[in-house]
């Protein structure tokens, strides 16, 4: 999207300045967003953004700047801007740019390149609608909607690394409101993948439609939830966003390198109870999540984070590998290019185990199933939390009861580690968005049905 001559420049002249590294995050963007509110088309938007970033290293100090404008003049303008106040004498000489080829695991027919007729996904969203709307009449209000985006990246960097990508995202999204006399409860899905319009083809409309109604309904005439410590059951999918967020976090050289994390001092020890393994794989075919190369042009990888309890890795960009000592694990990551990339998660999930979920359902005489979580808050440094399960179930004398309303799950992350106990064998995943330094990205969360043998239950029965 630059010449390479242009690259050489910019990047000699960042060097001549003093920088020990420099960096050009090349990037366009073209996404669409088509939102159906009550059967009706409510929002249809698109377009094409471009722009560059520039990253000096001075050490281990970061220097970003970024710019809508390719010419060699503007580049070379940010490059000096930036280094204003730590110029000096020259260091490193660049090298020759090498290109690298790569196969993309992640096939696609219909990105937006290739695109399909706006009528045929309008027609999936409507059918999304009219499958909710018809379960009953209580689904008062149904917003249906798909984004897209097809992202080409290049990056040049003084390493003599010249490397390029495609990604192509489609996520579908579903929400319903149920409401009878004075009482009202939502549902949502949002499934998603690093594929074009392709992947809603294993998306049944029916299906999302009418799953979306039932979460609705069912909430208008459960019970409020008990309160107390007792045993939970989160199980599989979206129940992988309290490992995400309380313990995923923590395990990024973003907040290792500053000593944020409860966890920075743990390599090697025992930090969970030995039947948690746990993962972050940006190598699934396709997933919300996965990458082929990330975003400081390293091949991605599958990074074994915890084994058997014990701490066996982080995840490592290249900032936090010279900060921390540890090996690179291809998890720079940025939304985009207003962004420096910073470690990053991407399919991150806690490995499957051997028992059922009757089985470990069985062991509770009194205590909550979480079928389905839902959003909350976290403390990044310590991984205290605050989650609301989106559907969930008493469990009574070793069976799942009654459904339950505003069950909310309060703990650490690093102290509920601890106390799982029982991993089932039901591995599932959810596509999501996380927020953080550098910016919103696609990330999966997942794991199988866990048993938590105690953790904070705040309910109002």
């Amino acid at each position: 999207m630059i010449t390479k001559e242009t690259a050489r420049d910019v990047i000699d002249y960042g060097l001549s300045l003093g920088a020990d590294f420099c960096e050009l995050f090349i990037e366009k963007n073209q996404s669409q967003y088509i939102q159906l509110l009550d059967q009706k088309v409510n929002n249809l938007q698109g377009g094409i953004s471009f722009g560059v970033g520039v990253r000096l290293l001075f050490g281990t100090k970061v220097l970003y700047g970024h710019t809508n404008k390719a010419s060699k003049e503007e580049l070379k303008f940010i490059v000096k801007s930036l280094c204003a106040k730590d110029r000096r004498d020259p260091r490193v000489n660049s090298t020759n740019f090498s290109f690298e080829q790569f196969t993309n695991i992640h096939p696609t027919l219909h990105g937006l390149n290739n695109d399909i007729l706006l009528d045929e996904k309008v027609r999936y969203l409507m059918k999304v609608d009219k499958a909710a709307r018809d379960q009953s009449e209580k689904i008062v209000q149904l917003d249906a909607g798909s984004l897209q985006r097809h992202q080409q990246i290049e990056i040049f960097n003084s390493e003599g690394l010249h490397i390029g990508d495609e990604r192509h995202y489609t996520r579908i999204f579903a929400s319903a409101i149920a409401k009878d006399g004075a009482e009202q409860n939502s549902s949502f899905e949002g499934p998603g993948a690093l594929m074009g319009w392709d992947f809603t083809a294993g998306v049944n409309p029916q299906a999302l439609g009418e799953e979306v109604a039932r979460q609705a309904l069912l909430k208008l005439t459960a019970d409020e939830c008990p309160g107390g410590k007792l045993p939970v059951i989160i199980d599989n999918g979206f129940g992988g966003v309290i490992f995400h967020e309380a313990c995923g976090h923590l395990l990024e050289t973003t907040s290792v390198a500053k000593k944020a994390s409860v966890f920075h001092d743990k390599m090697g020890q025992m930090i969970a109870n030995p039947v948690v393994s746990a993962v972050d794989d940006g190598l699934i075919q396709n997933a919300w999540g996965s990458l082929t190369i990330d975003d400081e042009g390293m091949k991605t990888r599958k990074t074994q984070l915890i084994k058997d309890g014990k701490l066996e890795s982080f995840m490592v960009d290249k900032v936090g590998a010279m900060k921390t000592g540890f090996e690179r694990t291809g998890s720079g990551r940025r939304q985009n290019y207003r962004y420096a990339p910073t470690s990053r998660m991407r399919n991150t999930y806690i490995e499957p185990g051997h028992y059922s979920l009757e089985e470990m359902v069985s062991t509770i005489d009194h205590g909550i199933y979480c079928k389905k979580m839902g959003g909350g808050s976290v403390n990044p440094g310590t991984g205290e939390f605050n989650f609301a399960a989106q559907e969930s179930y008493l469990i009574k004398n070793g069976k799942i009861d009654r459904p339950l309303k505003s069950a909310t799950l309060i703990g650490t992350g690093p102290e509920t580690l601890q106390k799982i106990s029982m991993v089932g064998n039901n591995l599932d995943m959810a596509a999501g968005m996380c927020g953080s330094s550098s910016g919103s990205l696609p990330v999966t969360v997942g794991q199988a049905a866990l048993k938590v043998d105690e953790i904070l239950v705040g309910g109002n029965a």
